[in-house]
């Protein structure tokens, strides 16, 4: 077991145990990358704090059901990807973050911003046509890290359907993405 797993994994027996300092430093560890995959996974910015209170609220009252087979992260992604997909089937409308594309990291030059923005755009553009599910697992192998096993289960399916859907994603966002896959990471 990693040491931050390990770590991850203590403060989950400890929130078993109803220790609100554990649960708030589980909380800031995971909210960041819980924000941005659950806002790649539903585009509706709206929504993606409803869906991470929910997340969180399950592994608060469900701490005791973490049994150690996968990574602590990998068992609040799960509830994470079922929370986002309840959250969005009780959405009547989408709702667009029209800003989205517009934002700029003030920590880089001007050009590098804008060649950097510019590939955003059309990365986002791109992983905008995808499904919830392909979203999800180019969001989970390639921004968080997540093998085909720990995407597997927390998907809630199959290794090989994971591998399927990564290959129908990868090649619909390289009929939208110009140049070679090189250029865009992914088989890296």
């Amino acid at each position: 077991m990693s040491c931050g797993n390990a770590h991850e994994a203590a403060l989950i027996a400890r929130i078993d145990a109803r220790d609100i300092a554990a649960f708030e430093e589980l909380y800031r560890l995971f909210h960041p990358r819980l924000v941005r995959f659950l806002l790649t996974i539903m585009h509706r910015p709206t929504i993606v704090e409803e869906a991470l209170n929910d997340t969180m609220m399950v592994v608060w009252n469900k701490a005791g059901s973490y049994r150690g087979a996968s990574r602590v992260s990998t068992w609040i992604f799960a509830i994470a990807y079922r929370q986002a997909l309840k959250a969005l089937r009780r959405q009547d409308l989408p709702v667009e973050d029209r800003d989205a594309d517009t934002r700029i990291s003030d920590a880089q030059g001007p050009e590098q911003a804008l060649g950097l923005t510019q590939a955003n755009h059309r990365l986002l553009a791109a992983m905008a046509s995808l499904s919830p599910d392909h979203r999800a697992v180019i969001d989970l192998t390639y921004f968080h890290g997540l093998g085909t096993r720990d995407i597997a289960e927390v998907m809630g399916c199959p290794v090989d359907t994971v591998k399927t859907r990564m290959f129908h994603a990868r090649r619909k966002l390289r009929g939208h993405l110009p140049g070679d896959a090189a250029d865009w990471l992914w088989d890296n």
